[in-house]
């Protein structure tokens, strides 16, 4: 019952995930169409691709280095990968304030040519690219990234999957981030090389969480539909908008596994714990594509130091804790962040430090990584990362944000 709500947490995450993009989509056709009743070109550029990504695995354990039921290395990955992307026209707003950029959904088959301990996930995610330099007329480099959620692992399992200690959930979150040439070869068609990082993890809500790591290359062709974006006279000129202040209100919450060690024996706590938290940050809108200044971070966490409040031994087989006070539990920092911004999407990286707290979990830097999905112009959705002194892993951020004075 736990792993069928956990799916359905996972493919509800992926809807809203993706139900901006389109909504966006719709949105940009009837309210931007409106402004521009004489412009005869579409506003919406679709277009299709397909990709084909060799890997290799990073050996981070011993069972990829040979540890395992074949008792082989396990160092390579397959993918393939069908994707739907829209743009918006050179003659929409969005289009002349980030005319280089793509956007949409994919679906992808992944290998890692050992079936029966790591399985064959199949991937659904969102993904977005944009250009970071002209080349040559018909030769761009660019960057793309995809998030999203893989299903279909085979995970840890004491008795029928004992060796396999880096997958412990049948569905994992799937990030990737590619560096690519694309070729102009036809006004309809491109070809697109380059190499990419791909990283598959639970997000530390189930053990274990060691997590698979890919370095590859990818190979693609994209198809745009509909007709050409000429340079007619109508075009209009690039938008840019003016340096200004906003302000980020965003409140999350999730779960967490949470293990201790002490007395030289490592123990997982049964059961997960409760994260809530609240950021507000003042963000500086330098240009078009970049954000960045303070925030301040607010965050209970119901596992953080647990050890100094156990029952019993660390070898027992059920660990029990008293309940820490609230002020071992609860902190309160302040980060730099910095963030890239785009239609649809943003971006956000933050390094900050813990300036309230009491306890050693609490103590130190911890880092963050959000992707933010608009809803609205104002309204986002908030999912996020966080670690904990640039190494251990920390929780999910699953939240709700609120921009307001945005002048974009």
């Amino acid at each position: 019952m736990i792993r069928n709500r956990n799916a359905i947490r996972l493919l509800c995450l992926l809807c809203l995930l993706v139900h901006p993009a389109i909504n966006a989509n719709l949105e940009a056709q009837t309210i931007i169409g409106q402004r521009n009743d004489s412009v005869s070109h579409p506003l919406i550029r679709h277009q299709l691709g397909f990709d084909i990504r060799p890997g290799y695995i990073v050996s981070t354990h011993s069972f990829l280095q040979g540890d395992n039921a074949q008792q082989k290395k396990i160092d390579q990955s397959l993918s393939f990968h069908f994707k739907y992307a829209f743009r918006f026209s050179k003659e929409s707003n969005l289009g002349r304030l980030f005319p280089h950029t793509y956007q949409g959904i994919g679906i992808s088959y992944h290998t890692f040519f050992s079936p029966a301990e790591l399985g064959n996930p199949v991937s659904v995610y969102a993904f977005q690219g944009s250009r970071i330099a002209q080349l040559s007329p018909r030769l761009s480099f660019d960057y793309e990234w995809n998030f999203g959620a893989s299903f279909g692992w085979k995970k840890y399992d004491e008795l029928s999957n004992p060796q396999n200690v880096l997958i412990g959930s049948k569905i994992n979150a799937y990030i990737n981030l590619g560096f690519l040439l694309n070729w102009q070869v036809h006004k309809y068609w491109k070809l697109a090389a380059g190499v990419d990082l791909t990283h598959f993890s639970n997000g530390n809500t189930h053990y274990p969480n060691g997590g698979l790591n890919v370095i590859g290359g990818r190979i693609g062709i994209v198809r745009t539909l509909g007709v050409d974006e000429g340079p007619g006279p109508i075009t209009p000129g690039r938008l840019f908008i003016k340096p200004h202040v906003s302000y980020d209100l965003v409140i999350y919450g999730a779960t967490r596994k949470r293990g201790l060690i002490g007395d030289d024996v490592s123990s997982m706590i049964s059961g997960s714990f409760g994260v809530a938290g609240i950021n507000f940050a003042p963000m500086y809108n330098f240009n078009n594509y970049f954000r960045a200044g303070l925030s301040a971070d607010a965050q209970y966490d119901e596992s953080a130091n647990l050890k100094e409040y156990r029952v019993g031994e660390y070898y027992s087989g059920d660990l029990k804790f008293h309940r820490p006070p609230f002020r071992e539990q609860f902190s309160v920092g302040l980060s730099l962040r910095a963030e890239l911004v785009m239609p649809v999407f943003s971006i956000n990286v933050g390094v900050g430090r813990n300036l309230i707290y009491s306890g050693d979990d609490t103590k130190g830097f911890y880092q963050v990584l959000v992707l933010k999905t608009y809803v609205t112009r104002h309204l986002f959705l908030h999912v996020g990362y966080q670690l904990s002194k640039f190494k251990d892993p920390n929780n999910l951020m699953l939240g709700l944000g609120y921009r307001f004075h945005d002048k974009r």
